[in-house]
């Protein structure tokens, strides 16, 4: 509500058919207004929430206000057939030993002599002795048409499938299998730029665990799609309880009293996250405005060794039980405070907003124009004439549009004329840094929206508006980066409960620029893992009790993502990279 009390109009919210509810009670909570289309202009919103993706379009003509909850070209990752191809490619450069953490998999009916092959082979050396494998649709989730089997000639599909060694030996809590959903936010690709939280859900099968019957879905997947029709689903099960969800929290309780080096487990699965996102950098494009939640499904073995399962692309957020309220409202929360929704965020209200004594809209105070994306005033050829008639014809009113002479970075200004004060000479077009700088020391006071808005298409001409959204439908690229929709400079390291795991160094973040340099930046993440494996001696571990930091630092002050108490992981190991 801080919008409201200090006379700022609420920001704007737009939820797509699909969007999950917990998202609309949020930011109801935290004072957000739900976009009406029929009393609000066509972008008067600043954040744009749907399960599913969005179209090209709506990337291309993205205002700097705006922000998009997906990045494009995701399936690259959350595709199965696509993650395991792109796994395979990243054994191939960097080496099996690096990307051990996902099972051997095949992209069916497309390599199926190539897995006849693997299956007979591990056959004929272990002498007869069962392999498992789990087959899974690429396309479908929920665990839907998923099915394991052993004999290949109980491997029978309609559809495209990926097959993928089981692993047979998961760590069970009380002899149920279980997984971690950990949720990762993606605020850019480049940079890349990682944040893990540290509220995740355990999720249960709510059978226990037997390789005696291969069709009980319910002891080995671990879905709450399809554990909570299960029998046992409300029964309270040993040390488990009812349902099948744990918090992430009750789960750090339960590792606390195993006898494992439970730091040296949460960077392994943080490792996990960045080695597998690495392998999208190349495909995805920068997208400032936009940021991407993922589910990552985490199988822990019973020798402690994680495993990625698969990624999800909008993990389902309902509120089915009581671990679900506790972890996913603070995540929503969470993810809007990463947003950092900042002063050019009230570029769009200034704009919009009105005084209550009148029916002019208060213009803001920086009249050299507001920002817009490129695929808005670049001009066809053929229209030129047409469009220098209207510009002549129009001369005498109250707005007009100037396209910046130089215009190296893409940005356009639309003057704000009043007819009640000259004009004067026209200043020089400011870049949006420069517009910024006026908008962030301007403490011109600003009434909200009366409760009954007026349609803005009634607006009188003195009113300062954004133009039409689609003056031209070209392909041209969005709005540039620029400090204010996203920083360049580092990230904070922690946000709420998510904690900064990548860029971890200076190395990183160097390396992770523009063209990131997936070869410096796997490098990095190798050696910040060796180290972690060798400074957890005796020695080493009063150093960091007693607070002494291990090695030299730079200028990142990362955590340690996973414990309570997250450390700093210049306590756990030194973080320069000059060291080898």
């Amino acid at each position: 509500m801080a919008e409201r009390e200090c006379g700022f109009a609420p920001l704007v919210f737009r939820l797509h058919g699909g969007a999950p509810q917990v998202v609309r009670e949020v930011l109801l909570e935290r004072g957000w207004d739900e976009y009406d289309e029929e009393e609000q202009e066509e972008g008067d919103w600043n954040l744009y929430w749907r399960a599913s993706g969005f179209r090209k379009s709506d990337y291309e003509n993205i205002l700097p206000w705006q922000r998009l909850n997906h990045h494009p070209k995701m399936s690259q990752i959350t595709r199965k057939d696509c993650l395991a191809r792109h796994m395979r490619r990243m054994k191939i450069a960097f080496g099996t030993a690096l990307y051990d953490f996902s099972p051997a998999a095949f992209i069916l009916p497309n390599e199926y002599t190539k897995f006849l092959g693997v299956y007979t082979r591990n056959r004929m050396t272990d002498r007869g002795k069962s392999r498992y494998w789990i087959c899974k649709p690429v396309d479908l989730s929920r665990g839907r048409g998923i099915f394991l089997f052993e004999d290949i000639k109980d491997l029978v599909y309609d559809s495209s499938v990926i097959v993928q060694r089981y692993i047979s030996n998961p760590l069970l809590i009380s002899g149920y299998k279980f997984d971690l959903r950990i949720y990762v936010c993606v605020k850019s690709f480049s940079p890349l730029v990682i944040y893990m939280h540290q509220e995740g859900l355990v999720r249960f099968a709510t059978e226990k665990y037997t390789l005696a019957s291969l069709e009980s879905l319910y002891s080995h997947l671990t879905n709450t799609s399809i554990n909570k029709f299960g029998m046992c689903y409300a029964t309270d099960k040993e040390r488990v309880g009812r349902g099948c969800k744990w918090t992430m929290s009750r789960f750090r309780s339960f590792l606390h009293k195993q006898d494992i080096n439970e730091l040296l487990l949460w960077h392994r699965i943080s490792n996990i996250v960045t080695l597998t996102l690495l392998t999208a950098v190349p495909c995805v494009p920068s997208n400032p405005n936009c940021l991407e939640l993922l589910g990552f499904d985490i199988l822990i073995d019973a020798s402690y060794k994680p495993w990625l399962l698969e990624v999800n692309y909008s993990p389902a957020l309902p509120l089915d039980c009581p671990a679900d309220v506790s972890v996913k409202k603070g995540l929503i929360s969470d993810i809007i405070d990463l947003m950092n929704y900042r002063m050019v965020d009230s570029f769009r209200q200034k704009g919009y907003c009105r005084q209550r004594s009148g029916s002019r809209y208060l213009r803001p105070k920086i009249s050299q124009g507001v920002l817009l994306p490129k695929t808005l005033h670049a001009t066809p050829l053929g229209n030129k004439n047409r469009n220098q008639s209207i510009s002549n014809s129009s001369s005498s009113q109250d707005t007009s549009v100037n396209v910046c002479a130089s215009n190296d970075i893409g940005y356009v200004t639309w003057p704000i004329h009043s007819n009640s004060k000259s004009i004067g000479h026209e200043k020089a077009p400011q870049k949006f840094e420069d517009i910024n700088d006026e908008v962030e020391s301007d403490g011109l006071k600003l009434t909200t929206f009366n409760s009954t808005r007026q349609s803005h298409r009634n607006a009188p001409s003195t009113v300062c508006k954004l133009p039409s959204l689609h003056v031209h439908k070209l392909k041209s690229p969005a709005v540039p980066w620029n400090s204010m929709t996203q920083d360049r400079g580092i990230p904070p390291c922690r946000v709420g409960d998510f904690i900064l795991t990548f860029p971890f160094n200076e190395a990183t973040w160097k390396a992770s620029q523009d063209q990131a340099d997936v070869k410096a930046i796997v490098n990095e993440v190798h050696k910040l893992t060796n180290r972690l494996a060798s400074s957890f001696s005796e020695k080493e571990r009063k150093k960091m009790e007693s607070g002494q930091s291990i090695g030299v630092r730079d200028k990142f002050e990362p955590l340690l993502w996973g414990p309570k108490d997250p450390p700093l992981l210049s306590k756990c190991c030194s973080l320069n990279s000059e060291v080898k």
